[in-house]
């Protein structure tokens, strides 16, 4: 593999989208760590080294931007405006005909789409700057950290940093766009790859330094290793269901009769289920932060809806991600379309009748494939909660090292390398994956 990496950084063009490539993360990384205008820095420092975070939704949005959130730097929203954005235009489709059209449009309604989603990004960015900012003053982002983050809150001030936040959404936007067209891979998720993987160090580092540190430091490789090749296996797992095109003459030319397969992976939903439970479970922890501490539903939410180690927590968690699964599963594959499409072309499975029966045969397939699915995304993201539990580590540490990092981390890097193997194959080298 060290070989491959040689070859690629030798082939001129190749070794140019790579340096392009490293040098937009490099920058991206870099604004992690610009305090927004405004934000008193050494505050910021000592809260962050005092509380580091209120509630499962900071920490999900703080993972995603790299630990810039709490830091309120420039790039404090990181990408996760862009992926809110992004998954809203895709579940619209269901409900806006409109939107469905553009999809079967081809590139110039990807296009439109992808227009609709900047919009809706910048104006998410305004909202999440907003309540940022807000929740910084009131004290909510650190809770028990009594300095000020922001010494002047003045109205000007404050609409500065919310522009500010708001542009470096948009600068995000457009570093990921960049690297898609000019460098390797898929701009967002080498972006949301490189955020996350930051936080790794840092995590390992806390582990091995606190109480009975090497054994756990052991443990947590020794997790994130299985783990790991776990994903990888269930990632690159398919089920290929055979396709048969009939002979039809066009003009005086003979088409079809050609056979290929329609593959079908195990986890076609990927990270987004994961994500969506980890959201919803966050907001009964955020609401409970405006009741009264004393209040018995407060304190009932605090010990059963907060803690990832708490057991409503994980039953909740796991139906959540099931039903997730399978929703957004349904969104993006649909059975009727597909057997529409064989059916036009001439296609049809062996033993399988073209038209309805296909298209019931498809969604028997995907129904079961997903449970298998579902069931593996619920696994990898409550092990390694269970492990820290048993181990006595932070939630905190469970967010950087947890089952939703190690997904996007192994699956952004699969789908990288399989991008720089296609183009050292193009030019008769041998590639990454043998």
């Amino acid at each position: 593999m060290l070989s491959a990496f040689a070859r690629a950084f030798r082939t001129p063009d190749l070794r140019r989208k790579l340096l392009f490539t490293l040098g937009i993360m490099a920058v991206f990384r870099l604004g992690s760590f610009i305090p927004t205008p405004g934000v008193s820095y050494p505050n910021v420092q000592q809260c962050v080294a005092q509380a580091g975070g209120s509630n499962d939704l900071i920490g999900l949005v703080n993972l995603f931007s790299g630990g810039a959130l709490l830091q309120l730097s420039i790039f404090a929203l990181g990408i996760m405006p862009y992926i809110t954005a992004s998954i809203i235009v895709q579940l619209l489709r269901v409900v806006i005909p409109r939107f469905e059209a553009l999809q079967k449009e081809g590139q110039a309604g990807q296009s439109k789409l992808t227009q609709y989603t900047r919009y809706l990004t910048i104006g998410l960015a305004v909202l999440q700057s907003t309540t940022v900012i807000t929740m910084a003053r009131s004290g909510n982002l650190f809770p028990g950290c009594n300095v000020p983050l922001i010494p002047e809150d003045s109205v000007m001030t404050i609409v500065l940093m919310i522009v500010t936040m708001t542009a470096g959404t948009g600068l995000v936007m457009w570093l990921g766009e960049l690297i898609t067209e000019r460098g390797v891979g898929n701009g967002m998720s080498l972006l949301i790859f490189t955020s996350i993987a930051s936080g790794f160090p840092a995590a390992l580092w806390s582990v091995a330094g606190g109480d009975n540190g090497i054994a756990n430091f052991t443990v947590i490789i020794a997790l994130l290793l299985l783990v790991t090749l776990l994903v990888v296996l269930v990632e690159q797992s398919q089920r290929r269901i055979p396709v048969q095109y009939a002979k039809r003459m066009v003009g005086r030319r003979m088409y079809g009769g050609s056979s290929t397969y329609i593959p079908i992976k195990i986890n076609m939903a990927g990270v987004i289920p994961v994500i969506f439970a980890s959201s919803l479970l966050a907001l009964p922890g955020l609401f409970a932060q405006f009741g009264d501490i004393t209040s018995p539903w407060v304190q009932w939410i605090s010990v059963n809806l907060v803690s990832p180690s708490a057991p409503l927590y994980m039953a909740v968690y796991t139906l959540l991600i099931i039903f997730f699964a399978y929703f957004y599963t349904s969104i993006t594959f649909n059975p009727d379309d597909v057997a529409d499409n064989m059916k036009r072309y001439g296609g049809f499975i062996p033993g399988i009748r073209a038209g309805r029966p296909t298209a019931e045969y498809l969604q028997y397939v995907i129904s079961r494939i997903t449970s298998a699915g579902a069931l593996y995304l619920a696994g990898v993201a409550l092990i390694p909660v269970i492990v820290f539990a048993a181990l006595g580590l932070a939630d905190t540490t469970s967010y950087a090292l947890g089952g939703t990092s190690i997904l996007i981390v192994v699956g952004v890097g699969l789908q990288t390398v399989k991008e720089i193997d296609s183009q050292l194959q193009q030019r008769h080298y041998e590639g990454f994956l043998r």
